[in-house]
């Protein structure tokens, strides 16, 4: 019996299956022999393919996960006795079960905020007992693109970020989980919000756009990454048969595939956010800019959904809901879970 949390719904981009042409790489990677840890054929491809997008003067090391990916480009940036600036809504803080405090033994300063973006004004709130020695000195800014609440940086606003950084000796970590819907929203090339405005450290995600597993961790300030290759094998993301990893990454990012995916889940967003605002009952709360709708849903009805369509709700204390679209949602159903909000509400 199917039950409520293998349904079809609105949960998790990670919740979807793999791209065909992902599993048809990863099939391909599968013949044969090679040598293990990353020194293949496929690595050196993926890693071209890095450079591609990103510039060549960088540093590309693969990785299982995102935690992994995030926890791992803290520790390569900071020292124990250090802080990371990042937004109260942010997924190391939120999400990540104190693995960046664990691992790193940093503090994180989390910052207040509206729509999950960082500012300046707000980073300088925590600028503070600088040379202290009974203070963390703060030492990393990190932030989301897209945020955790759906909405996107601007070039410009990343830029007054990463220029305030690095007049403070600070460096830039960008969780790019949702990297690709960001650009796809701006109509921007992914360097454009990475490398090319100064972020010092990218998290780039594949497994939220049609992955089965693998993230990457680009490094753009290079002296960053001298003893990296140590970080990550004691943090034991090293994998054994990279290949598997790199081969998505090669379907992903060596054509079209990375844009044509996050433009469906973000045009299944923005048909999801204008079916709901039909319903009077409910309020969208941020602005709908990548793979995510966010909306007020009276919390006597949200049984009643998720029963037919898996969904996360967000804060239950406002009874705030998550629907996240992917690569494979569909128009059908958008329209049959838009329908089925209208009947129980309406």
């Amino acid at each position: 019996m199917m039950t409520q949390k293998n349904k079809r719904g609105f949960a998790s981009d990670n919740n979807a299956g793999v791209h065909p042409e992902i599993l048809k790489a990863m099939a391909a990677a599968n013949a044969g022999h090679t040598v293990a840890y990353g020194d293949d054929d496929d690595t050196r491809k993926a890693v071209e393919n890095f450079k591609a997008h990103l510039g060549d003067d960088i540093g590309v090391f693969f990785v299982f996960l995102g935690t992994g990916a995030n926890v791992l480009a803290l520790q390569a940036a900071a020292q124990p006795y250090h802080s990371v600036i990042c937004a109260e809504t942010a997924h190391i803080h939120v999400d990540e079960c104190a693995a960046p405090e664990r691992f790193t033994g940093c503090k994180l300063l989390t910052v207040p905020t509206a729509d999950g973006k960082l500012t300046v004004e707000g980073i300088r709130t925590h600028m503070h007992g600088i040379g202290f020695e009974h203070h963390a000195q703060p030492r990393v800014i990190s932030v989301t693109q897209a945020t955790e609440l759906g909405t996107v940086y601007t070039p410009e606003e990343i830029r007054a970020i990463t220029d305030f950084a690095h007049e403070n000796n600070m460096v830039v970590h960008m969780d790019g989980a949702r990297l690709a819907n960001a650009a796809v929203h701006l109509n921007a090339e992914l360097r454009e919000l990475t490398t090319d405005v100064g972020i010092d450290i990218l998290s780039f995600g594949g497994t939220k756009n049609g992955m089965m597993y693998g993230e990457a961790i680009v490094f753009s300030n290079t002296e960053l990454a001298r003893n990296f290759k140590y970080i990550r094998k004691q943090g034991m993301q090293l994998a054994s048969k990279m290949r598997f990893i790199s081969a998505q990454f090669n379907a992903l990012l060596g054509g079209n595939l990375w844009r044509k995916n996050a433009a469906h889940a973000n045009a299944m967003a923005k048909l999801l956010a204008r079916e709901v605002e039909k319903i009077p009952q409910i309020s969208i709360t941020q602005k709908v800019e990548a793979n995510g709708v966010f909306a007020i849903v009276p919390p006597e009805y949200v049984p009643e959904l998720q029963k037919e369509f898996f969904f996360y709700v967000w804060d239950e204390a406002t009874s705030e809901v998550r629907w996240m679209t992917s690569f494979d949602t569909t128009t059908e159903d958008v329209l049959n879970f838009s329908a089925l909000l209208g009947k129980i509400v309406g």
